[in-house]
Formats: C-alpha cells, structure tokens, sequence
C-alpha cells in the first residue's frame, strides 16, 4: 500500500517537473464558470493574488480577483475546453517571465516564450512580473544623458538615464516614430533596448521589426508582443513582463531603454479585465486604481546608485490622445506620473515639420541636469528663443510693422525650425547636433533663403566634420567642447563660403 502511495506521488512530482511547476495537489479547486476569459474557481482558499493556476487540460492563469468563496483567474492562454467541473491546481509561484541574456535580438511574448520561429533560449531564468520599484536609499540622481539621435529633443528636451518621458499626441503623429529612432540611436552606446507592444495591429508590428533590423542594432534588442489578436489578460501584463526583462539587466549593472506601445491600450485592456470582474467602475468607466497600475510600473524606471550596481531603466511610455485634449483621463494620470512629456501635434505634422514636436508644451523636468557640456553650451537659450519666436510668427500673416529686434527673432527661428527638421531613421550624434547649431548661432544662415537653409547647413556641417575630426569625436565620446576650440570652430564656420 505504501509503495503504490508513494508511486503515485512521484507520479505526480514528475508531471510537475515537466511542466516546469511545482503543483500542490493538495490544493486543488474546481472550475465554476467560465466565460470571456474568465474562470471562476472555488476550492482554492489559499491562492494568492497574481499567483499562476493551472488547469487539468494544460491552459494557465493569474488570480486577479480573492471572493470569500471563489477566485476569478484571468487566462493567459486560449481557452482549449474548460468547463465547469473542470479542477484547477496552486503553483505556488506569482506569475514570471523567461529572463537572461539569451533573449538579446528575439521576439517574445508576455510570458518570455519565443515567437519568431526560432528555438526557445537556453540558460534563461524567471523574474517575477511583479516586484516592488527600487527604495529612494538603492536610488541615484539622474545626470547622464540618454541620447535620441534627435536634435530638438537632445537639445530642449534632453532625456537622462532612470527618467520616464511620456511621448504623447494625436495618432499617426510620429509617436512610435520617434521611440523607434530613439532605439536606432542607441546602437552606438552600451544601451539595451526592449520594445513592448501592446494591442497592435500585427502588421505594425512586423514593420517596426523590419526597420530596427535595418537601422539599428538588433542583436540588443528585445521585442515584447502582446499584440491585438492576444487575450485582454496577456495584453494587460505584458508591460510588466517587459519591466521585468529589463530588470534582469539592471540588476547586472547594464542601462536599458524601454518602450511602451502604447499605455492607452493597456489602459483599455484594464478596463475591460475589471468590467468583465463586475468591479465598480469610475471615471470613463476605468475603475479606480487605473492610476495605480501605471504608476507601480513607471515607478521601476531608475537609475541606481554605485553601491547597487549602478544600472538604469530609462522608460519612454507612449499614449494617444483625441483631438489634442492632453487633459483627458489617461494622459492627465501619466502626465502627473511621469518626468516630462515629448508632445507631438498635429497641426505640425501636417506642415510638413518633422518631428512635429510642439516645443511650448512639451517639458523635461531633468533638463540640464543630464546635458553634456557641449550641448548645454550652444543649447542654454534655444528653447526660450524658439517659444518666442513661435509665439510672434503669426503677426507676420497679418502684415504687421515689426520692429528691428522681433523681425531679427522671427528670421533666427524661422532658420531654427529648419534645423530641427529631421528625417525618420537618420540619428545624429552629439557632435553633429552641436555643429548643427553653431552654424545657426554663427549668423551665417541669416542671409541664406528659407528654402535653402537645409542644403547649406548640411554643407557646412559636412565640411566641418572632415577639417575637425578629432574635435567630433571629442564631443562624441566626452561630451565636451572647450571654449578655445569653439571659438576656431565658429571662425570656420563664418568663413565657409555660402
């Protein structure tokens, strides 16, 4: 009798090997409903929230919900034949994602499985998706900068590794285009890069694969899908699982950008996990912790101090707004969570001003603090100028006298605008960007025409690089420009005929 107990534990013990958990089978509960994603389990006094469940016919869950007489688990897998009746197991373990070295340039789901056809990574570890942020004593100041490749954010905006800035803005504005040049940028810096998408079409997705293979580095890149076709519940933790990704590396010392595309559709898939809950819902039928589930994610993004590695995550969240109302419900609770906003409009946009960044909204509460040297040199006024300037453009429709000094703005900023622009996949690096606006701060471009303001810049930057090499790169790896040099930098400059 004995022996046939003890076979059948073992029995048991290995099927649980096998599905690499370890079940309790003395804590077994039965299946009460099921319906939209949602299993209604009674029997499993004991669970814990965000613990995994499996079920008999292999599909896995994460109680959401703990009643005084059932638990509601939420699925992460497709729903083969559950039914009432059916017996659902405790893990013991809150629900985690493959983590390691070994995803560097593949494609995942939420849960760290591979999805791009290639076999599944060996020597990965697990991470829990959830974890508290790091404590204010493991914490550093933020003051190195992360560098986008862009110049009117590294200049006005610029980003410091451990910040969180919201991209924000109408869609098809050049959102996701931005974080996408952002990633292209970082593979000439130790930067690892993790971009989560969330609800997307799967042919957007595809495209944005194929232009990080192309233009960036993807062999330290990593792709989170949760995609449009995936459940609410997959969809809801896959920005966690990301976090947690990253925080493999972090804990390794390493920087990693992450991407969030975009937290309104997590915010929608939330939405829909509560109302299928029967939780009473609020504001715009969100419930009322909406705030509290993007703030405990954001709030992972750090930079840590030396004695705790000195890593960072450096989070860029992306949201959509309608019609420009950034005072909506879900950009006002990330606005308030957040370092700073890149707000993108789309009256720019249709101009033909790319990025259409809309300078006078947009912030970065780091600033200054993660500039180099060389940047905040040239870059201290230009914002400033450049609100001014947007602010007193229109007086030139009406055909308004001006004085000296306001047409003198208007013809500065005009050119600034023009330097700014940027095409899509086409970084610059921090020499590049503080040559760009040496040659405005120069005055040459002053009598140059409007429309041919981009081809001179572009020649003289060009004509720079190959007389100063060693000053490029200078700036580039150093981030510092001494006033001797630029003095002889600027005298090239005005003296290259135009």
């Amino acid at each position: 009798m004995e022996e046939a107990i003890l076979g059948f534990f073992e029995t048991i013990k290995g099927a649980a090997e096998k599905t690499r958990f370890s079940i309790d089978v003395s804590e077994e509960g039965k299946v009460l409903s099921v319906g939209d994603g949602i299993v209604q389990i009674a029997g499993l006094r004991d669970a814990k929230l965000y613990e995994l469940i499996e079920f008999e016919g292999g599909d896995k869950g994460v109680v959401f919900d703990l009643d005084r007489e059932s638990i509601s688990v939420v699925l992460l897998t497709e729903q083969n034949g559950i039914k009432a009746g059916d017996k659902g197991y405790k893990t013991e373990q809150i629900v985690s994602v493959h983590v390691g070295e070994t995803l560097l340039g593949r494609v995942v789901d939420a849960l760290g499985n591979p999805i791009d056809g290639d076999p599944r990574p060996e020597q990965t570890i697990s991470y829990p998706i959830e974890r508290a942020a790091p404590s204010m004593l493991k914490r550093d100041f933020v003051t190195e900068p992360l560098y986008t490749g862009i110049k009117v954010i590294d200049a006005m905006l610029s980003i410091g590794k451990g910040q969180r800035e919201l991209i924000i803005g109408d869609a098809s504005t050049g959102k996701t285009s931005i974080a996408i040049d952002t990633i292209i940028n970082q593979k000439y810096f130790d930067v690892i890069s993790i971009y989560v998408v969330i609800g997307q079409k799967k042919s957007r997705v595809l495209n944005i694969l194929d232009e990080v293979k192309k233009y960036g580095d993807f062999s330290r890149t990593i792709f989170v899908v949760a995609d449009a076709s995936n459940s609410v519940g997959i969809q809801y933790i896959a920005p966690y699982s990301a976090t947690a990704i990253a925080e493999y590396f972090l804990d390794r010392g390493r920087d990693v950008l992450i991407v969030y595309d975009d937290l309104t559709r997590h915010a929608d898939a939330y939405r829909s996990l509560s109302l299928l809950l029967k939780r009473p819902p609020g504001r715009e039928a969100y419930p009322g912790d909406i705030f509290f589930i993007h703030s405990r994610l954001l709030e992972r993004s750090v930079q840590l101090n030396r004695k705790f590695g000195g890593g960072s995550i450096t989070a860029l969240p992306i949201v959509e707004t309608q019609q420009g109302r950034i005072s909506s419900y879900i950009p006002t609770n990330l606005i308030s969570i957040t370092d700073g906003q890149i707000y993108l409009d789309a009256q720019l946009f249709n101009k033909g001003i790319r990025p259409a960044i809309d300078v006078g909204k947009s912030v970065s509460r780091i600033g200054g603090k993660a500039q180099a040297e060389a940047m905040k040199a040239v870059a201290e006024r230009l914002k400033i100028d450049y609100s001014r300037f947007a602010e007193v453009e229109m007086f030139t429709k009406f055909g308004a006298h001006m004085e000296d000094e306001t047409a003198k703005l208007i013809r500065r900023g005009e050119r600034l605008r023009e330097i700014l622009k940027q095409p899509r996949f086409r970084p610059f690096s921090l020499g590049e960007e503080v040559l760009s606006f040496m040659i405005l701060e120069s005055g040459i471009l002053d009598k140059v025409d409007i429309r041919s303001v981009e081809t001179v810049s572009k020649k003289i930057l060009f004509m720079a690089k190959h007389a100063f090499p060693e000053l490029i790169d200078q700036m580039n790896q150093e981030g510092i420009l001494g006033q001797k040099y630029r003095e002889k930098l600027t005298e090239f400059i005005t003296k290259t005929e135009v």
